[in-house]
């Protein structure tokens, strides 16, 4: 040993980020679900196929896109989803920008740059 150990690096695929943030986001009361679009489902599709080949159980990330900056490795998250019409979309898009910024730093060490929150719809049932 030289005395001057180096820290080990890692690396966070934009899929595992996602599946992050969608776990976080899915949590937050008043996030009735998440939706994904036509290029979400088209990337989910493919990255099952790849996983469940793999035979591996592939994480939930519908209604989730990343975006990484490969010059400042900076990350961008976009959610999609729907909330309860019982809940103000504002306050909860807001408690969501803030749950899944907190997860992702927490759970990967990386600061999200942004974290953008689309309600897409309000769902009239009632709250389970």
């Amino acid at each position: 040993m030289t005395g001057q150990e180096r820290e080990p690096e890692w690396e966070v695929e934009p899929p595992v980020l996602a599946a992050i943030a969608a776990r976080a986001a899915s949590r937050v009361s008043g996030v009735r679900r998440l939706q994904g679009g036509i290029v979400g489902l088209t990337g989910a599709a493919i990255r099952a196929v790849r996983q469940r080949i793999a035979d591996v159980e592939p994480a939930p990330t519908e209604g989730v896109r990343t975006s990484v900056d490969g010059a400042t490795g900076s990350v961008d998250l976009e959610i999609d989803l729907t909330i309860s019409d019982f809940d103000q979309a504002a306050a909860v898009a807001r408690a969501v920008q803030r749950a899944v910024r907190r997860t992702v730093t927490d759970a990967t060490g990386i600061a999200p740059r942004n974290v953008s929150v689309n309600v897409l719809d309000a769902d009239p049932r009632t709250a389970a």
